[in-house]
C-alpha cells in the first residue's frame, strides 16, 4: 500500500489513537520492511544508529510485552518507567499500552527524592528502571521507606527476553482509556501527574497530520524531545502515522551532541523544546553541515527571538520564486504554546528568514482549540490588546491529574482550562506570550512586571546575551528585580551590562532593576526537562543575595551591585 493510502485508512479509522498506533499500521497494510523508528542506543541485537523497521519495531515491543505480561502486569494497571535512554522510555510505553496498562513515563532527569515520592502518589503496581536510576531511589529515603528492593521493580535489561509470538493480543482501547501519565516539568520542585488518554493526545495527530497533506521538513525527523514527554508520545505517533523516518536522541539537553546528530543523520526537520534552541545558539551553525533540515518544530515553551533567527539562518527550504520551487537558503521554525495538560499546542506560527512578527508572538490558534483570555480575579474575558490569563477548550485537554482531583478541578473555571500563561490578542488574531501567572509580578497600579517577556527584551537588545533569568524578589522596601545573564563566549564579562539591560526593559520593570549580574550556567537552578526553576531561583537568589550583603555590611559597607561591580560579584554567588 502507498504511503498516501495508508495515511487515508489510518484517517478513516475511528479506533486509531495514541495508544494503537504501531498495531493500526500493521492491520492496515503497512510493509514491514517500511520506516520504524532509529534510536541513539542499542536496541536488543541491533547497533545503535540501526534503522529500526516497522516489522523490527513490532517484534522488539511484542518482546517487552510477552515478558511483562508473564510478570502479570495487565489491563488498568499503572507501571512507572523510570530509565536512562529514549528507547527504554518509548519501547516500554509501546509495551504497556499492548497490554491497557498504564506507563507513568518519568523524566531520567527527577532527582531519586523527587522519583520516590512521585511514584508513591501514582500508587503504581510496578516500576520499570535501569541500574542508574535504581541506585538514585535507594539512595533516597523515601525510597528506602518505600522498600524499592521489591518484586514488582523490573529491570530494563530483563524485558526483552520476552517470545514475540507470546505476547497476547493488543488491547482495545476506548476514547477515554488512560494510555500513559507523563509529568509537568516540575518548575516548582514536585511535578503534576498528568493522564493522557487514548483520544486526547491523539487529535493533533488525527487533525492536523493524516487529514492534511504531510506537512514539509518530516519525511526524516530527528526528535530531540524528552522522550518522557506527552511531546514525545505525539512525535513518535507523528512520524509512524506518515511514515517518516524518525530517529530519536536520549540527550536533548545537549546542543554539540544535536548537532553531530544533524550531521550525521541528515534530517530534514528536528523538534525539541525551547531549552534546546538556547544551547544551538551557542554553536555556530553555518560552519556545520545542517543543510538538510528545512524544519525547526518547537512545542512547550514558546522560543526567543534571537534563538529563533539564529535556526532559520540556517538548513535549506523549499521557497516559490519566479522561476518556480526552488532551495534557497535558510528554513522555517514552527512554533507555538504547549504543555502536557493542553495535549497538542494550543497555538502555531511558521518563521523563515523573512519572518518579522515576534515579540513572544505564539501565533494564531489551531482549528480545534477555543481560547478566551480571563481576567485572573473575576473569570470575564479582556479585551484586545490586554493580558489575561489564558483559558482553553479543546478535545486535545488532558482530563486532569493522575490521584489528585483537588488540582484537576482548580484549574478549571467555566468550563476552560486554565493553563498558567498570560497573553495578549491583537487586532489580527495572533496571540503574545508575556509569563507564566506564577512568576509575574503585581508592582502596584496598574503596574507589573512580566519576566518572560523582559528576557525576551533583554536578549534582543544585547546580541552578546546567550540567555538571562529575569528573578524579581519581594524585600520590605517593595520588589527588587536581579537579572542573571549568561553571556556569549566572545563577550566580556568585566563589561557593564547594566545600561543596555535597564534601556531594555520598560519603565516598570527598569524602576525595580537592583543589580545585574554575570553567572556561570551553574548557578541557574534547572529542572528535569531543561527549564529554569524562577521559584527556586527566587528563593535560593534571595537567600544568596542577603548573606552577600551582610557580609558586605561587615566588612567594608558594599553598596548595590551594577554593571562591572556586579560582574565582579556574580562569582561570589
Amino acid at each position: 500500500m502507498t504511503v498516501s493510502g495508508i495515511r487515508a485508512a489510518l484517517a478513516a479509522d475511528p479506533g486509531l489513537g495514541a495508544g494503537n498506533v504501531l498495531h493500526k499500521l500493521i492491520e492496515h497494510g503497512a510493509p514491514l520492511d517500511g520506516p520504524g523508528m532509529t534510536f541513539d542506543t542499542a536496541v536488543d541485537h541491533h547497533p545503535a544508529g540501526h534503522a529500526l523497521t516497522l516489522g523490527e519495531l513490532y517484534d522488539a515491543v511484542a518482546a517487552r510485552a510477552a515478558w511483562l505480561s508473564e510478570q502479570g502486569i495487565g489491563p488498568r494497571d499503572p507501571v512507572a518507567v523510570y530509565v536512562t535512554t529514549a528507547a527504554d522510555c518509548l519501547l516500554h510505553f509501546m509495551a504497556l499500552t499492548w497490554l491497557g496498562a498504564i506507563p507513568a513515563l518519568m523524566n531520567p532527569n527527577l532527582p531519586g527524592d523527587v522519583a520516590a515520592e512521585y511514584i508513591r502518589r501514582l500508587r503504581a503496581v510496578g516500576l520499570l528502571t535501569d541500574a542508574e536510576h535504581r541506585r538514585l531511589l535507594a539512595r533516597s529515603e523515601r525510597g528506602l521507606e518505600l522498600g524499592f528492593r521489591i518484586d514488582a521493580v523490573y529491570d530494563v535489561t530483563q524485558t526483552p527476553a520476552g517470545t514475540p509470538s507470546a505476547a497476547p493480543t493488543p488491547y482495545r482501547h476506548a476514547d477515554e482509556d488512560p494510555i500513559a501519565i507523563t509529568h509537568s516539568s516540575g518548575t516548582t520542585r514536585m511535578p503534576a501527574a498528568v493522564t493522557q488518554t487514548h483520544a486526547n493526545l491523539f487529535v493533533g495527530t488525527r487533525l492536523l497530520r493524516l487529514q492534511k497533506p504531510r506537512a514539509r521538513g518530516t519525511d526524516r525527523i530527528l526528535s530531540v524531545l524528552p522522550a518522557p514527554h506527552a511531546a514525545g508520545i505525539m512525535a513518535v505517533n507523528h512520524a509512524l502515522c506518515n511514515r517518516s523516518e524518525l530517529m530519536y536522541i536520549s540527550r536533548p539537553d545537549d546542543g554539540p551532541a544535536v548537532v553531530d546528530a544533524i550531521e550525521k543523520w541528515r534530517p530534514t526537520g528536528v523538534f525539541g523544546f525551547a531549552v534546546t534552541w538556547a544551547e544551538l545558539a551557542r554553536i555556530d551553525l553555518l560552519e556545520r553541515a545542517v543543510d538538510s533540515v528545512s524544519l525547526w518544530y518547537n512545542t512547550g515553551d514558546c522560543a526567543h527571538e534571537p534563538h529563533i533567527r539564529h535556526l532559520v539562518a540556517a538548513g535549506s527550504y523549499e521557497r516559490i520564486t519566479r522561476e518556480g520551487v526552488q532551495r534557497v537558503p535558510g528554513s522555517m521554525f514552527v512554533d507555538g504554546l504547549g504543555s502536557s495538560e493542553m495535549g497538542h499546542s494550543a497555538f502555531h506560527i511558521t518563521h523563515t528568514p523573512d519572518t518579522e512578527r515576534y515579540g513572544r508572538c505564539v501565533g494564531q490558534t489551531h482549528d480545534f482549540v477555543e481560547i478566551k483570555l480571563l481576567d485572573p480575579t473575576t473569570g470575564e474575558e479582556v479585551p484586545v490588546g490586554e493580558v489575561g490569563l489564558c483559558g482553553m477548550k479543546s478535545e486535545s485537554l488532558s482530563p486532569g491529574y493522575w490521584n489528585d482531583s483537588l488540582n484537576t478541578y482548580r484549574n478549571h473555571r467555566n468550563g476552560y482550562y486554565l493553563t498558567g500563561d498570560l497573553l495578549y490578542r491583537d487586532e489580527e488574531g495572533y496571540y503574545y506570550h508575556v509569563d507564566r501567572m506564577v512568576d509575574a509580578v503585581d508592582l502596584g497600579e496598574g503596574r507589573w512586571l512580566y519576566t518572560a517577556m523582559s528576557e525576551e527584551r533583554i536578549l534582543k537588545a544585547c546580541p552578546d546575551v546567550l540567555d538571562c533569568t529575569v528573578v524579581a524578589v519581594p524585600t520590605e522596601a517593595g520588589v527588587v528585580t536581579d537579572v542573571l545573564l549568561t553571556l556569549h563566549p566572545w563577550a566580556d564579562p568585566q563589561d557593564d551590562w547594566e545600561p543596555a539591560v535597564r534601556g531594555a526593559l520598560t519603565d516598570a520593570a527598569a524602576a525595580t532593576l537592583r543589580s545585574v549580574l554575570v553567572i556561570g550556567e551553574d548557578k541557574l537552578v534547572i529542572g528535569p526537562t531543561g527549564k529554569v526553576r524562577k521559584f527556586l531561583m527566587r528563593q535560593r537568589h534571595a537567600a544568596d543575595y542577603a548573606a552577600a550583603a551582610a557580609a558586605g555590611a561587615a566588612g567594608a559597607g558594599v553598596s548595590t551591585a551594577t554593571g562591572a561591580d556586579a560582574a565582579q560579584e556574580s562569582r561570589a554567588l
